[in-house]
């Protein structure tokens, strides 16, 4: 009896090669995504380059341009631009680019404090509220709501009156008034947050309301707070020039770049002081359009973002 083999014949499959298909990469994280989206915006990328030549100029420009800045020289008295000045001097004698960085110190660090310290307490009370829901809910958005109505910027320049200008001070009258606007964001993000599932099993786990605040809430709406954060620290820029201008900013022998302003405009219309006048000024508002920029950006990362969760 005749043994027959039966030859098993397995089909191979074609390749990627062969259906003239590229083979596929490696999956992308959220984060490059991210970063791809935000590349994609060439101002918010201009203003990043920007921010970080600002901060260079502010803080490692002393290091290597020394000035005094602390006592007058009035024989220096409204000097013109020269090898010795280069952006000449103001009506007491300073040196205008070493003053100029002085004033980006005082204008970013009392703008990225004010900004951290509104939008990390607007942050809790906005998560919080909506969390918590009902009567708390409509209670502290009640708060919010007579904060924003408030005229803020006469009530931050009788603050300004009563207390000591200076830079610490300056970071709580600003964040006192401006956390209402976060909180609002962040409440509203939370109301969504609240009913997802990974919540709803903390709840039926036993887990606290704080750790769901903590641990839950807060991590999914970073995004909202990062841009939040963005735009908040250029409108504390834009407040404390404000105040500075008005005359209302930090104490001498500190200044900013509202305060230098006020002070070229006394000179403006008597000989063409244009260095009192234009740096400053230029200052303000490239860095404040800068966060704004990388701000929008930021939005639209992170809606990439979630739209591909």
């Amino acid at each position: 009896m005749a043994d027959f083999r039966i030859a098993e014949v397995t089909a191979a499959e074609p390749t990627a090669a062969e259906l003239g298909l590229a083979p596929a990469g490696k999956p992308r994280g959220m984060a490059r995504r991210a970063w791809e989206v935000f590349a994609e915006n060439k101002l918010a990328l201009a203003g990043l380059v920007f921010l970080v030549f600002i901060v260079l100029f502010c803080f490692v420009g002393p290091l290597f341009y020394h000035t005094n800045q602390v006592t007058t020289q009035l024989s220096n008295y409204l000097c013109r631009p020269s090898g010795a000045h280069l952006l000449g001097c103001n009506d007491l004698g300073y040196d205008q680019l070493g003053r100029l960085m002085i004033g980006g110190q005082t204008s970013l660090e009392v703008g990225i404090a004010a900004a951290i310290v509104a939008v990390a307490f607007g942050a809790l009370y906005g998560a919080a509220s909506g969390f918590a829901g009902g009567a708390v809910d409509s209670v502290l958005m009640r708060i919010v709501d007579a904060g924003l109505s408030l005229p803020y910027l006469m009530v931050l320049i009788i603050l300004s009156v009563i207390f000591h200008p200076n830079p610490l001070t300056m970071v709580f009258i600003i964040a006192v008034f401006y956390w209402f606007g976060p909180a609002r964001l962040v409440r509203g993000e939370t109301l969504s947050l609240r009913t997802r599932e990974y919540v709803q099993a903390v709840r039926v786990l036993g887990g606290s309301k704080t750790r769901s605040v903590t641990r839950h809430i807060l991590p999914n709406a970073i995004g909202v707070i990062i841009v939040q954060a963005t735009f908040a620290v250029a409108d504390s820029i834009l407040i404390l020039s404000g105040l500075g201008f008005l005359g209302l900013g930090v104490s001498p022998p500190n200044t900013d770049w509202g305060s230098m302003l006020s002070g070229g405009l006394n000179y403006i219309q008597s000989g063409g002081y244009w260095w009192l006048i234009y740096p400053p000024g230029i200052c303000i508002i490239l860095t404040c359009i800068s966060f704004n920029f990388i701000g929008d950006a930021l939005r639209d990362a992170f809606e990439n973002r979630l739209q591909r969760r």
